[in-house]
């Protein structure tokens, strides 16, 4: 007797393939609130300098210290690495290939767009390397990574000139940060037929309040990258924690660093905003 096949069999692997699919598009949505959970911290420490309540501004492996010593610290931190992990094979696919269909014409402006997530891709893979060392118990190192390795770049032959390159490109990312913040085309991105009025409202006040502070801070980075150069001086070189404590050195320097580090918090909140409404391409 003839055995048929049973007509469940053909549509099982396309499940299986939905559901991975599934998998995936909510590894990348943690990856946006872990994101947002880094920079709502280092946000909340820079406002406490501010004020002056003795906390000290920090970056983004600070926010990665600060979370794991609290309660169930590991287990919180490991969840906020195993996001980091999903954003970073995020931004490679937007490198490599066109998830969300901007167009298959390769130009400068794609290219440009490309290298950014690459870039994305490779610092994020940094912190989340520094968070598994925290949860294996090690040590993090409390010097600037950006100033060692300005320094170690100065030491090389034209390595004055890829300094100062580099500083440039970061103030061009911030530029294109603050047109962002203005134009606010980031709305495109977003499942706003899902909002209501007042959250598209919300969304799109926090989404351009903190992707301009982000811009702003980028914007010294890049200044101070440059400054390295001409001096020939790595130490000259400053991170998001030393651009933040520089900023509160300046005349009104609490009410400049309050502000970006308001802008920094609405930054945070309004990635977790992207981790719910964020139009996932399916992959």
């Amino acid at each position: 007797m003839t055995k048929h096949n049973s007509p469940v069999e053909p549509i099982k692997q396309p499940i299986q393939q939905v559901t991975s699919n599934l998998w995936f598009e909510r590894l990348i949505r943690l990856g946006y609130a872990a994101k947002g959970l880094v920079y709502f911290i280092v946000g909340l420490f820079a406002i406490q300098a501010a004020i002056g309540t003795g906390a000290k501004t920090t970056d983004t492996t600070g926010a990665l210290q600060a979370i794991i010593t609290q309660p169930f610290g590991r287990f919180l931190l490991s969840i906020v690495t195993l996001g980091i992990i999903g954003y970073v094979l995020w931004r490679l696919i937007q490198a490599f290939f066109d998830p969300e269909n901007r167009g298959q014409l390769i130009n400068a402006k794609q290219i440009a767009r490309r290298i950014g997530y690459a870039c994305s891709a490779i610092g994020y893979t940094g912190l989340a390397l520094t968070a598994v060392k925290l949860i294996m118990g090690s040590r993090s190192n409390d010097d600037e990574p950006l100033e060692d390795w300005t320094i170690y770049f100065l030491a090389q032959p034209f390595g004055r000139w890829l300094v100062a390159l580099g500083g440039v490109i970061v103030i061009c990312v911030g530029i294109s940060f603050l047109f962002q913040a203005y134009k606010a085309k980031f709305r495109r991105e977003l499942k706003l037929d899902e909002m209501s009025y007042r959250e598209r409202t919300w969304a799109v006040c926090l989404g351009r309040f903190g992707i301009a502070a982000r811009g702003f801070v980028f914007g010294i980075i890049g200044i101070f990258l440059v400054l390295a150069a001409i001096q020939v001086d790595g130490s000259e070189a400053r991170g998001l924690g030393g651009t933040l404590a520089v900023l509160a050195q300046q005349p009104f320097g609490s009410w400049i660093l309050g502000v970006v580090a308001l802008g920094l918090i609405a930054y945070g909140i309004y990635s977790v905003i992207q981790a719910r409404y964020r139009k996932i391409a399916n992959l």
